[in-house]
């Protein structure tokens, strides 16, 4: 019996690296795996729709729903977690010497549905007193110029975003004081710790603080299948989230290994075992049940920042097969 072949765009983690290189296969399905960069895919599938299904900005998904025909239906995976104190930067003469230092400063995104910047305003606002809507955000490349939104927003008069000019960057104008604060994913090429400073220098004890009182590791991503392959082949939601499951359990598997490194990182044992002992043993959980606080707060500060027309629950983002079944 012949199989679905179907296109996956997706970077190179481990955490998906046994869907990539074969040793995992979904039920029924041949993967193209397509190793690219997040900003590539993102672009990609959400201007073209061009892959059968992406990993994909979970900010830029829940966008996506709120047009009249949602092209995406996503499945509870999530290829990147991160905490992002660490990613808030700021101009050393700015005068930001703690987070509600931020209030009416100028602060650079490179987008402003980008969900990492969606994560740090939610955490600002509500736990450093720093309300969405109390910075100008200016949006643009962060090493190149000419960077637009990849979907058309329409946002609310009280949320004040301006584009940077044609031939500016992010980064340089950080590093030139043209905007106080950066919030974004990558660091920024101009920090160097003197002229330009994360706002938590020392920020692993920060964010090991903000999970023990939220017991929130962020998510960055989802995988999104289009709308159009979903609906012709529904059973390939519930083939694709179990490979992912068995290609995460592989790399708890890997991570546990004390015979040899798989990874050049020194401590990553250590680091692995205080994970799992601050986290829990599936500390990077897929599903809906599991991560349902989280992803409340999430749609929570989307809505918060007009991104969201309404807000939404947490069983609306993905496919109804996916919400429950076998455990994750």
């Amino acid at each position: 019996m012949s199989k679905l072949n179907m296109t996956l765009a997706c970077w190179n983690y481990d955490r998906t690296r046994a869907i990539q290189d074969g040793s995992v296969k979904p039920d029924g399905i041949d993967i193209n795996y397509l190793d690219l960069p997040v900003e590539e895919t993102f672009f990609r599938m959400a201007r073209h729709q061009e892959f059968d299904a992406s990993e994909m900005s979970l900010s830029s998904y829940t966008v996506s729903l709120h047009r009249e025909k949602p092209p995406f239906i996503a499945i509870p995976v999530f290829p990147s977690r991160f905490f992002r104190h660490s990613c808030i930067y700021v101009n050393a003469k700015s005068g930001i010497r703690e987070p509600k230092d931020l209030i009416g400063k100028k602060i650079g995104v490179p987008e402003f549905q980008m969900t990492a910047p969606v994560w740090i305003r939610g955490i600002l606002s509500d736990h450093y007193g720093v309300p969405v809507d109390s910075v100008h955000y200016y949006t643009g490349g962060e090493e190149e110029p000419g960077r637009p939104e990849k979907m058309k927003l329409d946002l609310p008069s009280h949320i004040k975003v301006t584009p940077i000019g044609p031939e500016q960057t992010l980064a340089q104008m950080l590093r030139d004081g043209e905007i106080d604060a950066f919030h974004t994913a990558r660091k920024p090429s101009t920090y160097d710790g003197v002229n330009v400073k994360r706002l938590f220098e020392d920020y692993r004890p920060v964010e090991l603080d903000y999970y023990r009182k939220t017991k929130i590791f962020p998510m960055m991503h989802t995988v999104a299948i289009r709308r159009d392959v979903y609906e012709a082949n529904r059973w390939v939601a519930q083939s694709l989230l179990k490979a992912f499951v068995e290609a995460k359990r592989r790399t708890y598997e890997d991570l546990k290994e004390t015979a040899a490194l798989k990874s050049m990182v020194p401590w990553l044992v250590a680091d692995f075992e205080e994970a799992q002992r601050e986290m829990g043993a599936d500390y990077w959980s897929y599903g809906l049940e599991p991560n349902y606080t989280q992803l409340e707060t999430f749609l929570r500060y989307h809505f918060e920042c007009g991104l969201s027309k309404r807000l939404l629950k947490p069983e609306e983002l993905f496919a109804p097969e996916t919400l429950e079944s076998f455990k994750i």
